[in-house]
Protein backbone atom coordinates (compact mmCIF):
# COMPACT_ATOMS: atom_id res chain seq x y z
CA UNK A 1 0.00 0.00 0.00
CA UNK A 2 2.82 2.38 0.84
CA UNK A 3 4.35 1.77 -2.61
CA UNK A 4 1.03 2.51 -4.33
CA UNK A 5 0.61 5.68 -2.27
CA UNK A 6 4.13 6.94 -3.08
CA UNK A 7 3.72 6.04 -6.73
CA UNK A 8 0.44 8.00 -6.82
CA UNK A 9 2.17 11.02 -5.30
CA UNK A 10 4.98 10.71 -7.84
CA UNK A 11 2.53 10.44 -10.74
CA UNK A 12 0.55 13.46 -9.57
CA UNK A 13 3.74 15.53 -9.26
CA UNK A 14 4.88 14.49 -12.71
CA UNK A 15 1.54 15.29 -14.37
CA UNK A 16 1.34 18.66 -12.59
CA UNK A 17 4.88 19.55 -13.64
CA UNK A 18 4.34 18.58 -17.27
CA UNK A 19 1.06 20.52 -17.45
CA UNK A 20 2.70 23.61 -15.95
CA UNK A 21 5.56 23.44 -18.45
CA UNK A 22 3.17 23.05 -21.40
CA UNK A 23 1.16 26.08 -20.29
CA UNK A 24 4.31 28.15 -19.72
CA UNK A 25 5.89 27.25 -23.05
CA UNK A 26 2.63 27.89 -24.92
CA UNK A 27 2.30 31.29 -23.30
CA UNK A 28 5.82 32.48 -24.05
CA UNK A 29 5.66 31.20 -27.64
CA UNK A 30 2.35 33.01 -28.18
CA UNK A 31 3.78 36.23 -26.78
CA UNK A 32 6.89 35.81 -28.93
CA UNK A 33 4.81 35.25 -32.07
CA UNK A 34 2.93 38.51 -31.47
CA UNK A 35 6.11 40.50 -30.91
CA UNK A 36 8.33 38.87 -33.56
CA UNK A 37 6.90 40.95 -36.39
CA UNK A 38 8.36 44.08 -34.80
CA UNK A 39 11.78 42.57 -34.13
CA UNK A 40 14.82 41.55 -36.12
CA UNK A 41 13.98 37.93 -36.92
CA UNK A 42 17.46 36.70 -37.71
CA UNK A 43 20.88 37.31 -39.15
CA UNK A 44 23.17 36.06 -41.89
CA UNK A 45 26.16 33.98 -40.83
CA UNK A 46 29.07 33.64 -43.28
CA UNK A 47 31.97 31.23 -42.85
CA UNK A 48 34.97 30.97 -45.16
CA UNK A 49 35.45 27.27 -45.80
CA UNK A 50 39.02 27.75 -47.08
CA UNK A 51 40.09 28.73 -43.56
CA UNK A 52 38.07 25.95 -41.98
CA UNK A 53 39.71 23.18 -44.01
CA UNK A 54 43.11 24.82 -43.75
CA UNK A 55 42.83 24.65 -39.97
CA UNK A 56 41.76 21.01 -40.18
CA UNK A 57 44.78 20.28 -42.38
CA UNK A 58 47.12 21.99 -39.94
CA UNK A 59 45.82 19.91 -37.06
CA UNK A 60 46.36 16.69 -39.00
CA UNK A 61 49.85 17.66 -40.14
CA UNK A 62 50.95 18.64 -36.65
CA UNK A 63 50.05 15.15 -35.49
CA UNK A 64 51.43 13.04 -38.34
CA UNK A 65 54.48 15.02 -39.50
CA UNK A 66 57.99 14.68 -38.16
CA UNK A 67 58.66 17.64 -35.79
CA UNK A 68 61.76 18.74 -37.72
CA UNK A 69 59.93 18.60 -41.06
CA UNK A 70 56.98 20.48 -39.56
CA UNK A 71 59.26 23.22 -38.28
CA UNK A 72 61.00 23.65 -41.64
CA UNK A 73 57.70 23.75 -43.47
CA UNK A 74 56.33 26.46 -41.20
CA UNK A 75 59.46 28.55 -41.79
CA UNK A 76 59.06 28.21 -45.54
CA UNK A 77 55.39 29.18 -45.33
CA UNK A 78 56.24 32.28 -43.27
CA UNK A 79 58.79 33.37 -45.87
CA UNK A 80 56.21 32.89 -48.61
CA UNK A 81 53.62 34.92 -46.71
CA UNK A 82 56.14 37.76 -46.22
CA UNK A 83 56.95 37.73 -49.92
CA UNK A 84 53.27 37.93 -50.79
CA UNK A 85 52.73 40.79 -48.35
CA UNK A 86 55.70 42.68 -49.79
CA UNK A 87 54.41 42.22 -53.33
CA UNK A 88 50.97 43.40 -52.26
CA UNK A 89 52.40 46.67 -50.92
CA UNK A 90 53.78 47.49 -54.36
CA UNK A 91 50.31 47.48 -55.78
CA UNK A 92 48.05 50.43 -55.15
CA UNK A 93 44.94 48.29 -54.80
CA UNK A 94 43.54 44.90 -55.64
CA UNK A 95 41.56 46.48 -58.48
CA UNK A 96 44.82 47.52 -60.21
CA UNK A 97 45.57 43.83 -60.72
CA UNK A 98 42.36 41.98 -61.60
CA UNK A 99 44.21 38.72 -61.97
CA UNK A 100 44.67 38.67 -58.21
CA UNK A 101 40.90 38.53 -57.64
CA UNK A 102 39.70 35.00 -57.03
CA UNK A 103 36.33 33.68 -58.06
CA UNK A 104 33.95 32.93 -55.23
CA UNK A 105 31.64 30.01 -54.54
CA UNK A 106 28.73 30.65 -52.18
CA UNK A 107 27.36 27.50 -50.51
CA UNK A 108 23.76 27.38 -49.23
CA UNK A 109 21.83 24.52 -47.61
CA UNK A 110 18.19 23.52 -47.93
CA UNK A 111 16.91 20.73 -45.68
CA UNK A 112 13.24 20.32 -46.49
CA UNK A 113 10.25 19.09 -44.52
CA UNK A 114 6.74 18.47 -45.80
CA UNK A 115 5.92 22.21 -45.68
CA UNK A 116 9.25 23.34 -47.18
CA UNK A 117 9.73 25.48 -44.07
CA UNK A 118 13.38 26.10 -44.95
CA UNK A 119 12.28 28.33 -47.82
CA UNK A 120 12.11 31.22 -45.34
CA UNK A 121 15.84 30.93 -44.68
CA UNK A 122 16.63 30.24 -48.35
CA UNK A 123 14.97 33.44 -49.52
CA UNK A 124 16.98 35.50 -47.01
CA UNK A 125 20.24 33.82 -48.01
CA UNK A 126 19.65 34.38 -51.72
CA UNK A 127 18.59 37.99 -51.13
CA UNK A 128 21.84 38.56 -49.22
CA UNK A 129 24.15 36.88 -51.72
CA UNK A 130 22.79 38.07 -55.08
CA UNK A 131 23.69 41.77 -54.66
CA UNK A 132 27.30 40.75 -53.87
CA UNK A 133 27.76 38.49 -56.90
CA UNK A 134 30.54 39.45 -59.31
CA UNK A 135 31.38 37.99 -62.76
CA UNK A 136 32.85 34.51 -62.33
CA UNK A 137 31.12 33.79 -59.01
CA UNK A 138 28.87 30.75 -58.59
CA UNK A 139 26.29 29.44 -56.11
CA UNK A 140 26.03 25.89 -54.80
CA UNK A 141 22.85 24.77 -53.03
CA UNK A 142 22.95 21.46 -51.15
CA UNK A 143 19.38 20.14 -51.30
CA UNK A 144 18.06 17.39 -49.05
CA UNK A 145 14.33 16.77 -49.26
CA UNK A 146 11.85 13.96 -50.00
CA UNK A 147 9.27 16.54 -51.11
CA UNK A 148 6.06 17.87 -49.64
CA UNK A 149 3.35 20.46 -50.31
CA UNK A 150 3.14 21.77 -53.86
CA UNK A 151 2.91 25.46 -53.02
CA UNK A 152 5.79 25.30 -50.52
CA UNK A 153 8.20 23.64 -52.93
CA UNK A 154 6.93 25.75 -55.80
CA UNK A 155 8.05 28.82 -53.85
CA UNK A 156 11.40 27.20 -53.04
CA UNK A 157 11.98 26.49 -56.74
CA UNK A 158 11.01 30.07 -57.55
CA UNK A 159 13.65 31.33 -55.13
CA UNK A 160 16.28 29.33 -57.03
CA UNK A 161 14.97 30.75 -60.29
CA UNK A 162 16.00 34.17 -59.01
CA UNK A 163 19.60 32.97 -59.22
CA UNK A 164 19.14 31.78 -62.81
CA UNK A 165 17.39 35.03 -63.73
CA UNK A 166 20.46 36.94 -62.47
CA UNK A 167 22.68 34.88 -64.84
CA UNK A 168 24.58 33.37 -61.92
CA UNK A 169 25.76 29.77 -62.46
CA UNK A 170 23.79 27.53 -60.08
CA UNK A 171 24.75 24.01 -59.04
CA UNK A 172 22.50 21.76 -56.98
CA UNK A 173 24.18 18.97 -54.99
CA UNK A 174 22.13 15.98 -53.83
CA UNK A 175 23.98 13.91 -51.24
CA UNK A 176 20.99 11.97 -49.90
CA UNK A 177 17.62 12.71 -51.45
CA UNK A 178 15.96 15.22 -53.77
CA UNK A 179 12.64 13.65 -54.68
CA UNK A 180 9.29 15.07 -55.74
CA UNK A 181 9.36 18.71 -54.53
CA UNK A 182 13.08 18.28 -53.84
CA UNK A 183 13.65 17.46 -57.50
CA UNK A 184 11.38 20.33 -58.52
CA UNK A 185 13.99 22.53 -56.85
CA UNK A 186 16.99 20.65 -58.24
CA UNK A 187 15.87 20.80 -61.88
CA UNK A 188 16.16 24.60 -61.85
CA UNK A 189 19.96 24.38 -61.66
CA UNK A 190 22.41 24.70 -64.53
CA UNK A 191 24.06 21.57 -63.17
CA UNK A 192 22.94 18.81 -60.83
CA UNK A 193 25.47 16.59 -59.08
CA UNK A 194 24.46 13.60 -56.96
CA UNK A 195 26.12 11.04 -54.74
CA UNK A 196 26.14 7.48 -56.13
CA UNK A 197 23.25 6.33 -53.93
CA UNK A 198 21.34 9.59 -53.67
CA UNK A 199 17.60 9.23 -54.28
CA UNK A 200 16.39 11.36 -57.18
CA UNK A 201 13.16 11.74 -59.13
CA UNK A 202 9.63 10.92 -57.93
CA UNK A 203 8.12 13.29 -60.51
CA UNK A 204 4.57 12.58 -59.46
CA UNK A 205 1.78 13.79 -57.19
CA UNK A 206 0.18 11.97 -54.26
CA UNK A 207 -2.68 12.76 -51.90
CA UNK A 208 -4.21 10.57 -49.23
CA UNK A 209 -6.63 11.02 -46.35
CA UNK A 210 -8.58 8.71 -44.02
CA UNK A 211 -12.36 8.64 -44.00
CA UNK A 212 -14.29 8.08 -40.79
CA UNK A 213 -17.79 8.20 -42.25
CA UNK A 214 -18.68 4.55 -41.55
CA UNK A 215 -17.37 4.82 -37.98
CA UNK A 216 -19.51 7.91 -37.36
CA UNK A 217 -22.53 6.29 -38.96
CA UNK A 218 -22.09 3.16 -36.85
CA UNK A 219 -22.21 5.34 -33.72
CA UNK A 220 -25.20 7.39 -34.96
CA UNK A 221 -23.12 10.54 -35.37
CA UNK A 222 -24.12 12.93 -38.16
CA UNK A 223 -21.53 15.09 -39.92
CA UNK A 224 -22.55 17.81 -42.34
CA UNK A 225 -20.42 19.83 -44.76
CA UNK A 226 -22.02 22.93 -46.27
CA UNK A 227 -20.39 24.43 -49.37
CA UNK A 228 -21.07 27.08 -51.96
CA UNK A 229 -19.62 25.88 -55.23
CA UNK A 230 -19.92 22.44 -56.78
CA UNK A 231 -16.31 21.44 -56.14
CA UNK A 232 -15.51 23.47 -53.04
CA UNK A 233 -15.01 20.17 -51.23
CA UNK A 234 -14.40 17.03 -53.30
CA UNK A 235 -13.26 14.51 -50.67
CA UNK A 236 -13.75 14.77 -46.93
CA UNK A 237 -12.50 12.90 -43.87
CA UNK A 238 -15.87 12.70 -42.11
CA UNK A 239 -18.61 12.93 -44.73
CA UNK A 240 -19.62 10.34 -47.28
CA UNK A 241 -17.41 10.59 -50.36
CA UNK A 242 -19.00 10.25 -53.79
CA UNK A 243 -17.74 8.98 -57.13
CA UNK A 244 -18.18 12.47 -58.54
CA UNK A 245 -15.95 13.89 -55.82
CA UNK A 246 -13.32 11.22 -56.39
CA UNK A 247 -13.30 11.86 -60.13
CA UNK A 248 -12.83 15.59 -59.63
CA UNK A 249 -10.09 15.00 -57.05
CA UNK A 250 -8.22 12.76 -59.50
CA UNK A 251 -8.60 15.39 -62.22
CA UNK A 252 -6.99 17.95 -59.90
CA UNK A 253 -4.12 15.55 -59.19
CA UNK A 254 -3.57 14.97 -62.90
CA UNK A 255 -3.59 18.71 -63.56
CA UNK A 256 -0.97 19.24 -60.85
CA UNK A 257 1.11 16.41 -62.31
CA UNK A 258 0.98 18.02 -65.76
CA UNK A 259 2.18 21.31 -64.28
CA UNK A 260 5.01 19.47 -62.54
CA UNK A 261 6.05 17.73 -65.76
CA UNK A 262 5.91 20.98 -67.72
CA UNK A 263 8.10 22.70 -65.13
CA UNK A 264 10.73 19.96 -65.23
CA UNK A 265 10.68 19.85 -69.04
CA UNK A 266 11.16 23.62 -69.27
CA UNK A 267 14.23 23.46 -67.03
CA UNK A 268 15.69 20.20 -68.41
CA UNK A 269 14.44 20.02 -72.00
CA UNK A 270 16.64 17.01 -72.88
CA UNK A 271 14.77 14.75 -70.44
CA UNK A 272 12.43 12.08 -71.75
CA UNK A 273 9.69 13.37 -69.49
CA UNK A 274 7.22 10.63 -70.38
CA UNK A 275 9.73 8.04 -69.19
CA UNK A 276 10.83 9.67 -65.94
CA UNK A 277 7.60 11.34 -64.77
CA UNK A 278 6.02 8.12 -63.51
CA UNK A 279 6.55 8.84 -59.81
CA UNK A 280 9.51 6.44 -59.66
CA UNK A 281 12.81 7.23 -57.96
CA UNK A 282 16.32 6.46 -59.12
CA UNK A 283 19.64 6.17 -57.35
CA UNK A 284 22.47 8.46 -58.41
CA UNK A 285 24.12 6.38 -61.13
CA UNK A 286 20.82 5.35 -62.72
CA UNK A 287 19.57 8.94 -62.45
CA UNK A 288 22.65 9.97 -64.43
CA UNK A 289 21.83 7.43 -67.12
CA UNK A 290 18.27 8.79 -67.32
CA UNK A 291 19.48 12.39 -67.55
CA UNK A 292 18.00 13.47 -64.23
CA UNK A 293 21.45 14.56 -62.98
CA UNK A 294 24.62 15.67 -64.76
CA UNK A 295 27.42 14.15 -62.71
CA UNK A 296 28.10 11.68 -59.92
CA UNK A 297 29.81 13.78 -57.29
CA UNK A 298 29.29 14.59 -53.63
CA UNK A 299 29.02 18.16 -52.42
CA UNK A 300 32.13 17.65 -50.29
CA UNK A 301 34.21 16.66 -53.31
CA UNK A 302 32.91 19.64 -55.26
CA UNK A 303 33.76 22.08 -52.47
CA UNK A 304 37.21 20.52 -51.94
CA UNK A 305 38.00 20.87 -55.64
CA UNK A 306 37.46 24.66 -55.43
CA UNK A 307 39.38 25.43 -52.25
CA UNK A 308 42.77 25.93 -53.87
CA UNK A 309 41.79 28.45 -56.54
CA UNK A 310 38.48 29.84 -55.28
CA UNK A 311 37.24 31.58 -52.16
CA UNK A 312 34.43 29.40 -50.80
CA UNK A 313 31.87 30.88 -48.40
CA UNK A 314 29.14 29.04 -46.53
CA UNK A 315 26.11 31.30 -46.05
CA UNK A 316 23.37 30.54 -43.53
CA UNK A 317 20.42 32.50 -42.19
CA UNK A 318 20.09 32.03 -38.44
CA UNK A 319 16.85 32.68 -36.62
CA UNK A 320 17.38 35.08 -33.75
CA UNK A 321 15.64 33.78 -30.66
CA UNK A 322 13.84 36.39 -28.61
CA UNK A 323 13.74 36.31 -24.84
CA UNK A 324 10.44 34.43 -24.79
CA UNK A 325 11.86 31.59 -26.87
CA UNK A 326 15.03 31.49 -24.77
CA UNK A 327 12.86 31.35 -21.65
CA UNK A 328 10.85 28.53 -23.20
CA UNK A 329 14.00 26.53 -23.96
CA UNK A 330 15.26 27.11 -20.43
CA UNK A 331 11.89 26.05 -18.98
CA UNK A 332 11.90 22.87 -21.05
CA UNK A 333 15.40 22.03 -19.83
CA UNK A 334 14.46 22.65 -16.22
CA UNK A 335 11.32 20.55 -16.56
CA UNK A 336 13.27 17.71 -18.13
CA UNK A 337 15.79 17.71 -15.27
CA UNK A 338 13.05 17.89 -12.64
CA UNK A 339 11.08 15.07 -14.26
CA UNK A 340 14.23 12.95 -14.39
CA UNK A 341 14.76 13.47 -10.67
CA UNK A 342 11.17 12.52 -9.95
CA UNK A 343 11.45 9.42 -12.08
CA UNK A 344 14.68 8.38 -10.36
CA UNK A 345 13.03 8.91 -7.00
CA UNK A 346 9.97 6.90 -7.99
CA UNK A 347 11.92 4.01 -9.49
CA UNK A 348 14.63 3.65 -6.85
CA UNK A 349 14.68 0.25 -5.06
CA UNK A 350 12.98 0.05 -1.67
CA UNK A 351 12.52 -2.55 1.06
CA UNK A 352 9.02 -3.27 2.41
Amino acid sequence: MEFIYEYGIFLAQAVTLVAAVVILVSAVVAIGARQRADQNEGYIEVRKLNEKYQQYGEIIREVIEDPHTLKERKKAEKKLEKAKAKAAKKRKSVEDDPQEQRNRLFVLDFVGDIKASAVESLREEISSVLPRIEPGDEILVRVESPGGLVHGYGLAASQLQRIRAADVPLTIAVDKVAASGGYMMACVADRIVAAPFAVVGSIGVVAQLPNFHRLLKKNDIDFETLTAGQYKRTLTMFGENTDTGRTKFLEDLEETHELFKAFVSANRPTLDIAKVATGEVWYGQTALDEGLVDEILTSDALVQSRLEDWDVFEVCFRHKKNWQEKLGVAAEGAAERAFLKLWQRGSSPRSY
